[in-house]
């Protein structure tokens, strides 16, 4: 089958036309396609990242979250309660005599206590005088206090030795959270 020229022009035509389209409207269109499917890839990439440090990130929160809450119940076990002041007065007063009596100390006195209050904290503070006839009680004494539960920390102590027993003097301090003083209850 023979072509001739005419026909032969027109196939050239043809493939000329053919090949511009190609150019100016398949290639293009192929070009947007891949660089859209790039950038699908780029959205999906990022959004795996983001997710894995997402993940990351939650467990390091809720690894602070652990420690914030095995903090704030070590806290708890260290601060006194009750419903009024007086009573986490009589409280700090009752173990700091107990502490005492239990380490061989002699209660020589004690002071009221005194109560400081700051948004929702309590500082009270108590003061003691004792005397014992060995030293070493007062030793006893101040570990106790170091490691009461509720804590009480040992704001002042003096200690001093007349003849033989020894003559001191202790304030503490104990923290409370959240109480009501006594001028704000109301008897009905």
């Amino acid at each position: 089958m023979a072509v001739s020229k005419r026909e032969r022009n027109i196939l050239i035509l043809a493939a000329i036309v053919a090949a511009v389209f190609v150019a100016t409207q398949i290639y293009p269109a192929v070009q947007n396609a891949y660089a859209g499917r790039e950038a699908a890839i780029e959205d999906v990439l990022l959004a795996i990242t983001r997710e894995e440090r997402l993940v990351e990130d939650s467990l390091e929160w809720r690894d602070r979250r652990i420690d914030v809450q095995v903090q704030q119940a070590e806290v708890e076990s260290q601060i006194f309660s009750g419903d009024t002041v007086p009573l986490i007065e009589a409280a700090i007063q009752r173990d700091l005599s107990q502490h005492a009596r239990e380490s061989g100390l002699t209660i020589s006195s004690t002071r009221l206590a005194e109560s400081l209050q700051a948004n929702d904290w309590l500082m009270i503070s108590q003061e003691m005088s004792f005397r014992t006839a060995d030293a070493a009680n007062t030793i006893t004494f101040l570990e106790r206090l170091e490691n009461s539960m509720p804590r009480l920390r040992v704001k002042d102590f003096n200690l001093s030795r007349n003849r033989s027993q020894y003559n001191g003097a202790i304030t503490v301090v104990g923290f409370a959270r959240g109480v009501a003083s006594t001028a704000n209850v109301v008897f009905r």
